[in-house]
């Protein structure tokens, strides 16, 4: 069978057999696809609100630490003992279970990254 070969621009495909309308396709079941986003959702969302974290902007950061709501991040990093010639990669301040914490990329002297979580107040 061979379809299209009758136009100036377009090449013959050849069938070898009939289109079998009835084929089965390894698609899964919208019930299928519908559990796996509900449980997916489930997993990301956490165990409950506790588990929710916002982030300060900027702004706010600097408000904190003017005010005295949060210590400041050299404060924070030489309390916690960390490398004073580590690198220091991003900064936030989010709330985690009620606390605020510095949530910090820091990239060390010999080159390892890592995330430190310190408590800001």
């Amino acid at each position: 069978m061979e379809i299209g070969g009758g136009l100036p621009h377009s090449c013959p495909i050849q069938f070898e057999g009939a289109i079998d309308r009835n084929m089965k396709t390894n698609a899964p079941k919208p019930s299928a696809s519908i559990a796996l986003a509900l449980a997916l959702a489930l997993a990301l969302a956490g165990t409950g609100p506790g588990h929710a974290q916002a982030c300060l902007d900027k702004r706010q950061i600097q408000e904190a630490v003017s005010s005295g709501q949060i210590m400041s991040l050299d404060a924070v990093l030489a309390q916690a003992g960390v490398d004073p010639s580590a690198e220091i990669l991003n900064v936030d301040v989010c709330d985690e279970g009620g606390r605020l914490v510095y949530v910090i990329g820091v990239l060390s002297s010999d080159g390892q990254a890592q995330n430190l979580t310190l408590g800001a107040q």
